[in-house]
């Protein structure tokens, strides 16, 4: 679970969307498509994460149960999930061919937020909303 929780961080959903961007192609327009979608997801995911304040989920006495590395103290949305989300959907709409590979591996980086105990449920249905609103939206705006 540690490594694909791992996959829904900046050095892939950054990496893959850009280097698909810039190798041109016929998966360059859904590589700037899933840049812009994560990084319109990330705005909203950081807006709330600052306003919400969620704490990340803690046994009775408060001490942090995460089994990884948190990357900020606040849980609510998962960026992980939203960034997931965003990238897979982008790829999905612009490729349908991509959707079975792309998919799946957003679910699994969702459910490993939760089960490396980083997040709680409601946190990466909301992360995984934020990014496919963001999918959804730079789509629009760049077609």
């Amino acid at each position: 679970m540690r490594w694909i929780t791992h996959l829904g961080g900046a050095p892939s959903t950054v990496g893959i969307p850009a280097a698909l961007a810039l190798a041109g192609g016929h998966l360059a327009a859904a590589g700037r498509t899933a840049l812009v979608a994560n990084v319109m997801s990330h705005v909203a995911v950081q807006i709330l994460k600052r306003t919400v304040a969620r704490a990340r989920p803690c046994d009775a006495n408060g001490v942090l149960l995460a089994e990884v590395a948190i990357p900020d103290p606040f849980s609510f949305p998962s960026g992980h999930s939203a960034a997931a989300t965003a990238v897979a959907a982008s790829l999905s709409f612009a490729h349908p061919w991509l959707a079975p590979l792309a998919l799946p591996l957003a679910g699994a980086i969702c459910l490993s937020r939760v089960r490396l105990r980083v997040h709680h449920r409601t946190d990466v249905l909301a992360g995984a909303a934020l990014g496919l609103a963001g999918a959804l939206a730079a789509r629009s705006l760049l077609s």
